[in-house]
């Protein structure tokens, strides 16, 4: 290869080289896109409009008031989800879950033969605390907000009347099934604020009369005053008025 060829082919390389980076400048001026002073992006909420500060997660209904009436068979139906963390026959094995057999007013966190997280536990308190319906309750709604670092893995029954159901279900595994809560009587709520619309009412008539009262007193207090007046102008007049007042003060001592 003599001198002439060699020179084309870096002659060649040079002008590949040439065209590529006048291309990429090329682009860069027509296709500029200069980086943003604040990356991301800025999301502007209306004042009024988001969650005041403070406010929590909204409760769950309560069950307490539907287990009364609440079906254990559509509770097993919903319970079937559950099956494959635990057993409900009684002496039943552990599985991934404890055995539920006689679950409602167990003392939390005490099953024998079953190795619970930190969590439970912690929850448990010792055994002072119970699994009762109320607990039972909040812990079916959501377990991880119930009990925290729990290793239950169930999102939780976010329909109030599953978990009554669920409930009134576990409550029949037993032996001896734990009474139901007493739900308020008919129309109690309403007898107690007719009975302080009542005492409202009330209180509110001797305010009123101790406002006319009032009046009555001044009054009496401006009687005295002007017959004491009239008293001592007749006084200075005859001098006989006087003498009967005198003599009425020690009636009055006496008494």
């Amino acid at each position: 290869m003599d001198s002439f060829e060699l020179n084309k082919i870096i002659g060649a390389l040079l002008g590949v080289v040439f065209v590529i980076f006048s291309v990429s400048l090329l682009s860069e001026t027509f296709f500029h896109s200069p980086a943003p002073e604040t990356p991301g992006y800025a999301i502007v909420v209306p004042e009024g409009e988001g969650p005041a500060e403070g406010d929590g997660e909204q409760a769950p209904e309560s069950v307490l008031p539907l287990l009364a009436d609440a079906d254990p068979s559509a509770g097993e139906a919903v319970f079937k989800r559950c099956q494959a963390c635990h057993t409900v026959e009684e002496g039943g094995p552990n599985k991934v879950g404890p055995n539920l057999w006689g679950v409602v007013n167990r003392p939390v966190a005490s099953h024998e033969g079953f190795s619970y997280s930190a969590g439970m536990q912690e929850y448990a308190q010792g055994g002072e605390v119970v699994w009762d319906y109320e607990n039972l309750d909040h812990f079916l709604a959501s377990p991880k907000a119930e009990v925290s670092g729990t290793a239950m893995a169930f999102a939780g029954l976010k329909n109030v009347e599953d978990r009554a159901n669920v409930i009134a279900y576990l409550r029949t595994l037993s032996n001896d099934p734990a009474p139901l809560p007493e739900a308020p009587a008919e129309g109690e709520g309403e007898a107690e604020d007719d009975s302080q619309a009542t005492g409202d009412g009330q209180e509110a008539a001797p305010a009123e009369g101790g406002a006319q009262a009032a009046p009555m007193e001044d009054s009496a207090e401006e009687a005295p005053a002007e017959q004491q007046e009239a008293e001592t102008e007749e006084g200075a007049d005859g001098g006989e008025a006087a003498a009967p007042a005198e003599e009425e003060q020690p009636a009055a001592t006496e008494q």
